[in-house]
């Protein structure tokens, strides 16, 4: 034929390999077809395959593929963003190699959390992965990501990556490099601000504005492997995570590749604004699986904003002990929905316990906006200052009221409680069965080390609804039904109390562990 038509100038969305296989497809379907017209009508040899090619149908399918424009790719947008990432390299001296396997380094993180394995086996500073190997007091090097936020030199990058760093380099996009000094750190939310001196015309990244949607597109910009100045692309996948860091989770997730080294660095959106900050990645097999966790804008500003004025972050605080609101919890409180805070225990002093917060309470609202689960209340009132008024919605013993208090401020470290229950247990006697409960109980001041108040369990049924719900031996029952408890005849009184009142559930108040938590167990019927 010598009107060949060049298919590679026709615009489409598809890919060369896909082209190729659908073309593939679309010849062996057009030999099955012509297989089966030679069934049924028989062969003729005025008609050829080249026939399919000149219906109706192709011709609107070609037409439709006319239509349809070149993908744009994030090559504008890589251009103008990526000057603003910086490579954030530190020397670190080992303080510590005292144990046999040198995996003492300390992590910022929470034990056993997410973070803190990602801290251990991947996301550290590259180079200091649980700092093994070497010996005392020799000097370690680890690698970061970061960006710049303003002209003068004011840098945003992961507390991990600098925490306890002696000297800190940034290297910026052109190859120039730069000396830090760290401003400020926030441990809770791994957040770093670094300042680099020597120019007062660094490009720099705006932290965006709005909330980005899941489905959005989002550009990861990073140091992996020491690589320098690498792009990565991916969608957001999910909002909100926990992550088992702490109180204050609320991460983005994003399917961008991130790897070691990606830490601190930038996740970009399609305006080219910071959506969110690279701190940790989910990794079973220690490499980038397509799920990553960038800690959002809005949290980013503020903390930045306290660390450039003061150094330091200074969070309000209630001091309650709170839980989320269960299903079966809201149900043994007459709650429509399971949304608020419960509140298991007020601290002594505490701002909470001196405007008349009691345990059982469920905090439900905050300045007149609903609180969702405990974890959205603990982020409402961090974000406040200390010394602001705030009105909470409480439902106290199934009323609604409502409670004024001065926020105090969130201590910086918190005491550890002794456990004097792990062995309230023991010397108690049998005790007295709790019927359909599967558990026995005896009153606390006839067990050592068990106090005086509420009765302690003194053995649980492996296969009973009470050891589904997390009872062991030793816990100390404080209140059933929102009723104090002293023996196991109140026990009883107060579980045939909800059953008369038609409860699915009776809530009872443990402390375990040094630790209060209210616990919904389900009534048996009958």
């Amino acid at each position: 034929m010598s009107d060949r038509i060049d298919l590679s100038n026709l615009p489409s969305y598809r890919q060369p390999r896909r082209s190729v296989f659908s073309a593939r497809k679309f010849a062996l379907m057009a030999s099955v077809v012509a297989g089966l017209g030679a069934a049924v009508y028989g062969f003729s040899p005025s008609s050829s395959p080249a026939d399919l090619f000149s219906s109706p149908a192709h011709a609107q399918v070609n037409n439709e593929v006319r239509k349809v424009e070149r993908p744009i790719g994030f090559a504008d947008i890589v251009e103008r963003v990526k000057p603003s990432v910086i490579s954030v390299k530190v020397n670190i001296k080992e303080k510590t190699a005292s144990n046999d396997d040198g995996d003492d380094a300390q992590s910022p993180f929470q034990p056993g959390s997410p973070m803190e394995r990602f801290f251990r086996r991947f996301g550290g500073p590259d180079g200091i992965p649980g700092m093994r190997g070497g010996g005392r007091g020799r000097v370690v090097q680890g690698q970061g990501s970061g960006f710049f936020i303003s002209a003068d030199g004011y840098a945003v990058t992961n507390n991990h990556v600098v925490d306890g760093a002696d000297k800190v380099e940034v290297t910026t996009d052109d190859g120039k490099t730069y000396t830090a000094k760290v401003i400020g750190t926030d441990q809770r939310t791994d957040l770093a601000l670094i300042k680099v001196e020597g120019s007062s015309n660094f490009p720099f990244a705006k932290l965006a504005d709005a909330k980005p949607r899941i489905g959005d597109w989002v550009l990861a910009v990073g140091n992996p492997f020491g690589l320098g100045g690498t792009v990565t692309a991916g969608i957001v996948s999910a909002s909100g995570r926990d992550i088992g860091n702490g109180p204050y989770d609320d991460f983005i997730q994003i399917d961008a590749p991130v790897n070691k080294g990606n830490s601190g660095g930038p996740a970009f959106d399609t305006n080219g604004e910071v959506m969110g900050v690279n701190t940790a990645i989910y990794s079973p097999s220690g490499g980038s699986v397509g799920i990553a966790f960038s800690i959002p804008a809005s949290t980013v500003k503020s903390v930045v904003a306290q660390l450039k004025d003061k150094g330091s972050v200074s969070r309000g605080w209630i001091g309650v002990q709170i839980q989320p609101v269960t299903s079966d919890i809201a149900d043994s409180l007459g709650m429509k929905k399971a949304e608020g805070a419960l509140v298991a225990e007020p601290q002594a002093n505490g701002p909470a316990a001196k405007a008349g917060i009691e345990s059982g309470d469920v905090i439900t609202a905050v300045n007149g906006e609903t609180v969702k689960d405990a974890r959205e209340l603990a982020r409402t009132i961090g974000g406040m200052a200390p010394g602001a008024t705030v009105k909470l919605n409480v439902l106290h013993k199934g009323q609604d009221k409502v409670v004024n208090m001065t926020l105090g401020q969130l201590p910086n470290t918190v005491e550890a409680k002794a456990d004097n229950d792990n062995d309230s247990g023991k010397g108690a006697s049998k005790g007295t069965d709790v019927p359909k409960l599967g558990m026995t109980v005896a009153p606390a001041n006839s067990v050592a080390g068990a106090g005086k108040e509420g009765v302690v369990v003194t053995e649980v049924d492996p296969k009973s609804a009470a050891a589904e719900r997390g009872f062991k031996e030793g816990d100390v029952i404080l209140e059933v039904g929102g009723k104090s408890v002293a023996t196991a005849g109140d026990v009883r009184e107060a579980i045939n109390t909800a059953r008369t009142d038609n409860k699915n559930s009776v809530l009872m108040r443990v402390k375990s562990g040094g630790q209060s938590r209210f616990v919904a167990v389900p009534l048996a019927k009958g």
